[in-house]
C-alpha cells in the first residue's frame, strides 16, 4: 500500500496494551497502513502488560489522568474475547486507618465529583461488608467507587489487535528494533533484525524500553523503570468455592503502600512499601534469554523475599485470615516512572514524525491511545495533555541522574498523602536565581517548581504580622506550606512596596526580519505597535483552544521579548518559525525583579535617568534603561494589581540589581515578598494562571480573556475556529466564600442547587478582601449573587458568585 496524506505509513513499536490500543484507535479513524512491531511473542510479549495485575482506580488529583482512565474503563467494558469481557467492573475500595488518610479519602471523593466519577465515602462497617476478610477495628472509613475494577490487559490487547487487523493493520512479533532511519529532520523508517519498515510516523510505545528506542532516534525519554513487588497467596479457606475471577472490589491499603485483588480462591498483593529497585532499560534481557534464565518474561524479575517480609506482616494485620496462608508465587515486575509521575506523550520537534506514548500504565492505556490518535490524525487531542507533553521538562530535569532520583521518589510516594504544594526533597537546590543568597538571609521559605527554588514567604517579615490584627485559623491541610507572614507581605504590597523574584518565569527572545509577521500570525492580539509597546496575547491552537498566554514586548522593530509559560511554548514557536525568525530561551541567562506597590515609583525613579512618570512611562510599556549601574529592560506590568515594574537584567548583574533596589528602598520600608502573597493578590485582580485556570480545552471568551483576541485583524492561528463558535455554555467564574474563616485550595467540586456543576481551579485567601477567592468552571449564565457550595474535605462550604475584578475594578491603582 502506498503512503498518502490521508493514510500515511505508521509503525508502532511495542504491542503491549498501549500499542494495541493505538493501532485500534488509528484504524478507527481511517489510518489503516499500520505496522505494529514487537520483539517478543504475541499475544503476551513480555513487557509490563504481560504481568500487569490490572487494577483500575479512575480517581486522580489530575483531571487529565482521570479522563484517560474513564475512557479506558468505557472502552474495555465494551470489548470482549470469546464472550469474556475485557473489564471486570467489581468496583474499588480505598481504606483509611488514620485520620490523615480519611481526610485524604474525602479529598479523593471531591476529585471524583469534580471529574465525573461515581464514588462515596463509606463507613468501616460498609468496608467490612465489601471485603469481609479485613479487620474492621483497624478501619476508620473507606472510599468506594463502583465503576472501578480489573482491566484484563492481555484480553484487551487481543480484542484490539483483532479489530485493528480487520481494518488493515498488521502485528509482527519477534521483530527486534535496531535503529530508526531519518532524513532532513524527519523519521523515514524503522530498522529491525528482520528487515526495514518505511514510515511517515513512528510511535514508541515500548514501555520501559522507551529510553532504548529514544536513543536510537536521538531523543531522550525521561523515564525510569523500577521493579515492584507482586505476590499471590495459596488457596484461602475464606474464598473456597469461588468460581469468578473476582467478586470483591479491588482494594487499596495505602497507609501501608499495599493493594489487593482476588484471583478466584487466592489473593494477589502488590507492594510499594519496599526500597526503590531501579532497572536499567538497556540491560533488560531479550525474551528468549530471559526465559533461558528461568524468568517468566523480561519484565518479571526474581522476587526479593527480604523486601517482602514487612509488607506480609502488614497484610496479616489487615486480614487476620492470612495468618496461616503462604505466598505461593511472587515476582518483581518492571514498569515505568517519570520525574513527575505523568506519561510522556507527543511528537518530537527534533525528529518530525517520531512520537512518544510512554510511561503509560494499563489504567490510562486506552485513553492515552485515543488522545495520541487524535493528535496524529486531527492535529490535536480532544483533552488537555499539557501535563503529559514530552516537552514539559526543563533541560535541568532531563539528566539521567535527575530522572533516576525523581523517578525513584515517585515510586516511594505513589500512595503517600501529597499536599498540592509539597515539593520533592531532592535534588535541591537545583536552579536558583541570582538573588538566592539574599533570600536565604531574609529567611525565605522555598518551594520548588520547574527545578527553581521559589520563595513563598520570608521569615524576616514575621514582625509585620503583629500589625495585621486577627487572621482566621487554618486547618492542618490548608495551613501546610502556608504562613501568616504571607498576609503581612500582601498588605505591605498593597500599602508600600515589595520586591518579588520573577526570575523563574520563562523569557524568549524573538528576532529577525520576519519576527513581527510571525508573532502576529501566531498570537491572538494586535502586535503591530511601535517599539516600546507590551501586549498581552494568547497562543491558540487551530481549534481556538488556549495553548498559553504571553506578554510580548516589542523592544526594537525586529526584536521582541516574550514572557511565556513552559518549554512547550518555545517548542510550539520553533515548530512554526520561518527561516528569517530566530528564537532563543534567555531565561537562564537573565533574571527579573517585580517592584510593586503604591511606593514603587518612589523607589525606582531616583535610581534611573529616565522619566518613570505615568505620562512618560505608561502601563504596558517597556524601556531599556538603567537602575543605578545596572542596565535593565523595564516593563510596566503588574500581576498583583498595584503600580510597578518588572525589571530584567542579565544574571551576572542580578545581585547588584537586587542590592541597589534594597538599599534605596530601606527608607520606604521595602520588603521582599513571596509567591504565597503573589497568588493571593493576583486572584483578587482576577488574573488567570495558564495550565491551572485555563488550558487548550478552553477558548478565550469562556475563560474571560477575550479582550486579548482581536477578531478584526488579519488571520491568526485559531481565528477561524473562534469565529465559528456559538454561545459559551461554561464560564470561568469568580466565587467569594461566605465564611471569612473558610479556605479552599483548588480542584474541589462546586455544587449548584445541590448537584455537582463544576470545579475550582485556583483559590487563595484574599487578604485585602477578607474572604477566600476561588475561580471555578461553572455553567454560563449564573448571575452575580448566586449561592453555591464548594466541597472541602467532606464539608459543603457556602460561596457566592461575584463580579470581577474583585479588587480595584477601575484599575486606578495600576494606572497612576
Amino acid at each position: 500500500m502506498s503512503s498518502t496524506p490521508e493514510n500515511p505509513r505508521v509503525v508502532v513499536i511495542g504491542a503491549g496494551i498501549v500499542g494495541c490500543s493505538l493501532a485500534d484507535e488509528l484504524t478507527a479513524r481511517g489510518w489503516t497502513d499500520i505496522t505494529v512491531l514487537e520483539q517478543g511473542p504475541l499475544p503476551a510479549p513480555g513487557g509490563s502488560t504481560s504481568h500487569a495485575p490490572g487494577l483500575v482506580f479512575q480517581t486522580n488529583p489530575s483531571k487529565t489522568l482521570t479522563a484517560l482512565a474513564r475512557y479506558t474503563v468505557e472502552k474495555f467494558t465494551s470489548l470482549d474475547v470469546d464472550g469474556v469481557s475485557c473489564f471486570h467492573q467489581v468496583g474499588g475500595l480505598e481504606l483509611a486507618t488514620t485520620p490523615e488518610r480519611l481526610a485524604e479519602l474525602h479529598r479523593r471523593a471531591g476529585y471524583a465529583a469534580s471529574w465525573g466519577v461515581r464514588g462515596e465515602i463509606v463507613s468501616a462497617a460498609r468496608c467490612k461488608e465489601l471485603w469481609p476478610l479485613i479487620d474492621e477495628s483497624l478501619v476508620l472509613g473507606g472510599f468506594h467507587t463502583p465503576g472501578d475494577g480489573l482491566a484484563r490487559a492481555l484480553l484487551a490487547s487481543r480484542a484490539q489487535m483483532a479489530r485493528a487487523s480487520a481494518r488493515g493493520a498488521r502485528f509482527l512479533d519477534r521483530h527486534t528494533v535496531t535503529g530508526i532511519e531519518r532524513e532532513d529532520g524527519r523519521v523515514t523508517g524503522v530498522v529491525t533484525d528482520r528487515g526495514t519498515f518505511p514510515a511517515d510516523h513512528v510511535v514508541s510505545a515500548a514501555g520501559f524500553w522507551g529510553p532504548v528506542i529514544g536513543r536510537m532516534a536521538g531523543i531522550d525519554v525521561p523515564l525510569q523503570p523500577l521493579a515492584h513487588q507482586y505476590a499471590r497467596t495459596g488457596p484461602l479457606p475464606e474464598l473456597s468455592g469461588a468460581t469468578a475471577e473476582a467478586s470483591k472490589p479491588i482494594l487499596r491499603f495505602q497507609d501501608r503502600d499495599l493493594y489487593f485483588r482476588e484471583h478466584t480462591d487466592r489473593i494477589g498483593i502488590g507492594s510499594y512499601a519496599h526500597r526503590p529497585l531501579p532497572v536499567d532499560p538497556f540491560a533488560v534481557l531479550p525474551y528468549d534469554e530471559a526465559r533461558a534464565r528461568n524468568m517468566d518474561m523480561p519484565s518479571s524479575y526474581p522476587f526479593t523475599q527480604e523486601d517482602w517480609a514487612p509488607s506480609w506482616a502488614d497484610c496479616r494485620e489487615l486480614m487476620p485470615g492470612l495468618g496461616d496462608a503462604e505466598v505461593e508465587a511472587g515476582f518483581n515486575g518492571v514498569f515505568s516512572f517519570t520525574p513527575d509521575g505523568m506519561p510522556v506523550l507527543g511528537e518530537s520537534r527534533r525528529l518530525r514524525g517520531f512520537w512518544l506514548a510512554e510511561a503509560v500504565w494499563v489504567t490510562h492505556s486506552a485513553g492515552v491511545a485515543k488522545a495520541v490518535a487524535e493528535w496524529m490524525v486531527d492535529g490535536r487531542p480532544s483533552i488537555d495533555l499539557h501535563a503529559c507533553d514530552l516537552t514539559r521538562f526543563e533541560e535541568a530535569q532531563r539528566s539521567p541522574s535527575y530522572v533516576l532520583e525523581r523517578g525513584a521518589q515517585q515510586f516511594v510516594e505513589v500512595y503517600d498523602v501529597i499536599h498540592p504544594l509539597q515539593p520533592m526533597e531532592r535534588p535541591r537546590p537545583l536552579r536558583v536565581s541570582p538573588f538566592h543568597a539574599r533570600q536565604q538571609q531574609l529567611g525565605a521559605y522555598f518551594l520548588e517548581g520547574g527545578g527553581w527554588e521559589r520563595p513563598h514567604w520570608y521569615e524576616a517579615n514575621a514582625p509585620l504580622v503583629d500589625a495585621l490584627g486577627p487572621l482566621p485559623a487554618r486547618d492542618a491541610w490548608s495551613g501546610r506550606h502556608w504562613s501568616r507572614v504571607a498576609a503581612a507581605e500582601a498588605k505591605a504590597t498593597r500599602e508600600g512596596v515589595a520586591l518579588y523574584d520573577m526570575t523563574p518565569l520563562r523569557r524568549l527572545e524573538v528576532t529577525g526580519p520576519g519576527s513581527l509577521d510571525f508573532l502576529d500570525r501566531m498570537t491572538s492580539n494586535n502586535l503591530r505597535k511601535k517599539p516600546g509597546a507590551v501586549t498581552y496575547s494568547l497562543l491558540l491552537d487551530a481549534s481556538g483552544g488556549i495553548r498559553s498566554d504571553l506578554t510580548v514586548a516589542r523592544l526594537a522593530p525586529d526584536r521582541f521579548q516574550v514572557g511565556a509559560n513552559s518549554p512547550a511554548d518555545l517548542d510550539w514557536l520553533l515548530r512554526h518559525a520561518p527561516a528569517d525568525v530566530h528564537i532563543r530561551d534567555i531565561t537562564s541567562g537573565t533574571c527579573c525583579v517585580g517592584v510593586w506597590g503604591p511606593l514603587a515609583r518612589d523607589l525606582v525613579q531616583p535610581l534611573t535617568p529616565d522619566d518613570f512618570s505615568h505620562e512618560a512611562f505608561g502601563y504596558f510599556r517597556a524601556k531599556e534603561t538603567y537602575i543605578g549601574h545596572v542596565p535593565v529592560t523595564a516593563m510596566r506590568l503588574s500581576y498583583v494589581g498595584e503600580l510597578g515594574w518588572e525589571l530584567y537584567t542579565t544574571a551576572d548583574l542580578g545581585l547588584r540589581l537586587w542590592d541597589t533596589l534594597w538599599e534605596a528602598g530601606r527608607e520606604l520600608g521595602v520588603i521582599a515578598a513571596g509567591r504565597s502573597a503573589f497568588n493571593s493578590l493576583r486572584l483578587e485582580k482576577g488574573y488567570r494562571a495558564w495550565g491551572v485556570d485555563m488550558t487548550d480545552e478552553h477558548d478565550p471568551f469562556e475563560a474571560g480573556v477575550g479582550f486579548a483576541v482581536r477578531m478584526d485583524r488579519d488571520d491568526f492561528v485559531g481565528k477561524a475556529a473562534l469565529a465559528g463558535k456559538g454561545e459559551a455554555t461554561r464560564r470561568l467564574t469568580p466565587l467569594l466564600l461566605d465564611d471569612p474563616a473558610a479556605v479552599v485550595l483548588g480542584k474541589e467540586p462546586v455544587y449548584v442547587d445541590g448537584l455537582p456543576a463544576g470545579y475550582v481551579t485556583s483559590a487563595s485567601y484574599g487578604y485585602t478582601l477578607g474572604r477566600c477567592v476561588a475561580y471555578a468552571w461553572l455553567p454560563a449564565g449564573l448571575p452575580t449573587g448566586t449561592g453555591v457550595h464548594i466541597e472541602y474535605i467532606g464539608e459543603k462550604v457556602p460561596a457566592t458568585v461575584a463580579d470581577e475584578p474583585l479588587f480595584d475594578p477601575k484599575m486606578t491603582r495600576i494606572r497612576r
